[in-house]
């Protein structure tokens, strides 16, 4: 198939002008430069919006995604390897008819491919009849011994079915690539669904698509048919490889969407054969585990040792039917390209139709004659490994030069069946809106079924990838690329659907809270340590930056030095040089990567963590704080007005998250944990506060004292008691000691001691546990402590002060210590993103 660089004018219209490549397959265009008919109406409607009406919903759209937090991890960016999605405001249309065919096509062969994993796990009739090769199964590290002759629930390998479409020049879809292992996308695709049709909402009514929804209650009912005992309320799974995985933020928009429970491997655990969730109140059994990693990182002990990803002991649960799991292990196996040589035949035999979706034209170099056609035409081949995994990329023959070309196929002829040659596929063009115009660009569709139990049922749209560039013919996101929502058109308006369907009888009255993980306690009292350090930091900058430019008396100056002194004490700011000014100090620190900003974006990352578990409002309110210091700057660029600004808002999204904490979120373990995170983080950072202004040798200046209660926003709370008068005891007494100031030390400490009274460690042991004895202790020795007799009746030098504060911090942090030892040790590492 020969491209060619020329270009055939066809305007999509005098205010959209769009030029279809000639030599490649255009979505838009027909061979006569006229808009297709099942693009008209969108076109049209794109029209009448104009170039400033789509750049105006387009900004709107650019926000929810940054909004919602859709990313994709990059490998290869090891500095920020979250990267927002890369959607393209114009969906792909497909013609109703045309889907039909897809349709068809796409669920004969999910079929196909569940019918020969049923064989090559059972009879392997298709290996002793030598209709597939045994070069290509036992050799193949994807071919799973252990879990030979291992039936799933209703003898359904794959559950989810997936494959990579691409168009050629003549208008003919091909498949590009299967993917029966754990497809990814599904959950990209409905989020573009929930974009566009929130940004176009007119143009997608007025255009009849047919919604996605019905496609996850059918897999959720596929799901809910894998349970091994017929359970009203199963408990399914997401098992995640982690937060690093390229698709996280898919696994736990899924688990949200799906209504499920996000786990990673050691989330889980396997006694008498039977998969338990662990939680703080114990272990509960898990029915389902839907898992998005591969098959050899799925057990340890069976299937890859190096890697503890996975479930000890999982391959054994499946095996004697206590669990099941989706897609069924070993189902990799049947994504090597290799087998693409051998599906029409395949197709005939098992299920006696002929291939309606054909693969890409490939040959399997493992046989002498389709070894010597590789050769031979190796410029107009890809050359692929034929086992996915084994290492390499596809190697393009056009782009060889005659040495490298005479070293690839000696490795082809050393090892013949190692490889797989397929026909180069000139991809279709589609237009993506590029710096305000259109611009035409590679695409490849990924298409999506799911189990109905006899049948399959094709999501009524896809994940539609486009390439970086019309030059480049990878379509990748990894380098690159991006995606389009796909609109399948339907004869009238979509009729309404919901997830939700009613019970087969009638569920029992709970008002238990949702069953806590430990990884998810560990992770919500970080978040609670992590929001309040930054609010610290914050209150601390703004009062010192705010005493730089007052008037030049001596209470101004204690003030802003002591603001310096505690950054640099509590490590917030590095030691000053006195080279440079205190305000460019205090902004080199907001605007240093490492600095505020760093410690800002360890919330969010930490809140990403729990996308599944927090509510849309909270992560809205956390991701809304990372974006206001994700404006870069510098210190010699940024105005003293600008940083106090950024400073306000800052302490205004914090509080509303402390807002929406106290007043949305129930009273579960859950919120005890990030309580308890919250009360902690702030009783060290009041402790260090008073330590490094109040515990010095010599007496308090009153600028240090109305610094001290302005940080601890107590300053209107001190003068509603005491008026102008200005004390050291009396500070301290309302900063350390009064139960009834929300900011004070024991205020936290009462708080530290009823959330951990109502752990579950404290329910079920006969003695105190350790954490609440330490609780108890704390409160106790502020409660007893005399103000008067510890600030001499606020002379200073006293020598009870400063060990006091030591040995609060110490004791908090032992604190901190002794819970994670408790309630967080069966997780592989604490969620810590930088040190106390």
């Amino acid at each position: 198939m020969n491209r060619s660089n020329t270009e055939a004018q066809a305007k999509l219209d005098p205010a959209w002008p769009y030029a279809a490549s000639e030599g490649f397959y255009d979505e838009v265009l027909g061979a006569n430069g006229e808009v297709r008919a099942h693009w008209r109406k969108l076109t049209e409607s794109l029209a009448i919006m104009g170039h400033h009406g789509l750049a105006r919903r387009w900004h709107d759209g650019r926000r929810l995604i940054h909004d919602n937090g859709i990313t994709y991890n990059i490998y290869s960016d090891p500095q920020n390897n979250a990267r927002p999605w890369q959607l393209d405001p114009i969906p792909l249309v497909m013609d109703p008819e045309e889907w039909k065919a897809i349709e068809a096509g796409i669920t004969q062969r999910a079929m196909l491919f569940n019918t020969i994993l049923a064989d090559l796990y059972g009879p392997q009739r298709l290996l002793r009849e030598n209709l597939l090769p045994r070069e290509l199964v036992f050799p193949n590290p994807a071919f799973l011994r252990s879990c030979w002759d291992i039936m799933p629930q209703g003898g359904v390998f794959l559950h989810m079915y997936s494959a990579d479409l691409a168009r050629s020049p003549d208008g003919q879809w091909w498949v590009l690539a299967d993917r029966t292992q754990a497809p990814s996308g599904a959950g990209y695709a409905l989020e573009n669904r929930l974009v566009t049709t929130r940004v176009m909402p007119d143009i997608f009514r007025a255009s009849h698509v047919r919604r996605l929804a019905s496609y996850f209650q059918a897999y959720r009912t596929a799901l809910q048919r894998m349970v091994p005992v017929n359970r009203e309320n199963p408990r399914i799974v997401v098992l995640t490889p982690g937060p690093y995985n390229e698709t996280y933020f898919e696994h736990a928009f899924l688990a949200r969407y799906l209504g499920y429970t996000l786990v990673e491997g050691a989330d889980l655990t396997v006694r008498e054969n039977h998969v338990f969730l662990k939680t703080l109140g114990g272990l509960l059994p898990v029915d389902v585990i839907v898992r998005r990693q591969d098959d050899h990182f799925c057990d340890p002990l069976e299937l890859r040792a190096d890697s503890m990803l996975g479930v000890p002991g999982l391959v054994q649960a499946v095996r004697s039917g206590t669990v099941s799991v989706a897609n069924a292990l070993g189902s990799g196996l049947a994504e090597s390209p290799a087998y693409a040589a051998f599906l029409p035949g395949l197709c005939k035999q098992l299920l006696g139709e002929t291939l309606k979706m054909p693969t890409v034209a490939t040959w399997w170099c493992g046989q002498e004659k389709p070894l010597s056609y590789a050769v031979d035409h190796l410029e107009d081949l890809v050359i692929k490994p034929s086992f996915p995994g084994t290492g390499g990329d596809p190697i393009f023959g056009e782009d060889l030069s005659a040495a490298e070309r005479e070293r690839l196929i000696a490795k082809m002829r050393a090892q013949p069946g190692r490889y797989v040659a397929q026909e180069h596929v000139d991809l279709s063009t589609v237009p993506v809106w590029e710096d305000g115009a259109l611009q035409p660009r590679h695409l490849v569709m990924r298409v999506f079924a799911v189990s109905t139990g006899s049948s399959y049922l094709v999501m009524p749209g896809g994940l539609s990838r486009i390439s970086a560039s019309l030059s480049n013919m990878v379509v990748s996101m990894q380098r690159g690329g991006g995606s389009k929502d796909t609109w399948v058109l339907g004869d009238g308006p979509a009729p309404e659907f919901s997830l939700l369907r009613p019970p087969t009888h009638p569920l029992e009255v709970s008002r238990a809270t949702f069953d806590l993980p430990s990884r998810v306690a560990d992770n919500l009292f970080w978040l609670g340590r992590y929001t309040e350090r930054v609010e610290a930091v914050v209150r601390l900058t703004r009062a010192t930056l705010g005493r730089v430019f007052q008037e030049g008396d001596t209470a101004r100056a204690a003030g802003l030095n002591l603001g310096l002194h505690v950054l640099q004490a509590t490590g917030f700011m590095a030691e000053r040089s006195g080279e440079n000014t205190p305000e460019y100090d205090l902004m080199a620190m907001m605007c240093d990567p490492a600095g505020l900003a760093s410690s800002i974006h360890q919330v969010r990352q930490v809140a990403g963590l729990l996308r599944d578990r927090i509510s849309v409002d909270a992560w809205l309110i956390l991701n809304q704080l990372d974006q206001q210091f994700s404006t870069r700057a510098s210190a010699e660029t940024m105005q003293v007005g600008a940083a106090q600004d950024r400073l306000n808002h800052a302490i205004i999204t914090l509080s509303a998250f402390s807002g929406l904490v106290m007043e949305g979120m129930t009273r579960g373990d859950g919120w005890r944990f990030l309580d308890i995170g919250r009360r902690l983080e702030r009783a060290l950072q009041m402790a260090e506060l008073l330590r490094n202004s109040l515990a010095g040798e010599e007496t308090p200046d009153i600028g240090v004292l109305e610094a001290v209660l302005e940080i601890a926003d107590s300053s209107i709370t001190y003068r509603s008691r005491y008026l102008t008068s200005l004390q050291t005891d009396l500070v301290l007494d309302l900063l350390l000691a009064d139960e009834a100031n929300p900011r004070s030390i024991a205020f936290q400490l009462a708080r530290l001691k009823e959330d951990i009274d109502q752990l579950p460690a404290s329910h079920t042991s006969i003695r105190r546990p350790a954490e609440a004895r330490m609780a108890l202790a704390l409160l106790t020795g502020v409660q007893l402590a005399d103000v008067r007799e510890l600030v001499r009746n606020g002379a200073a030098g006293s020598p009870a002060l400063e060990p006091l504060f030591a040995r609060l911090v110490k004791d908090l942090v032992k604190l901190s210590e002794t819970l994670t030892r408790a309630y967080f040790s069966h997780s592989p590492q604490s969620r810590q993103l930088s040190a106390s």
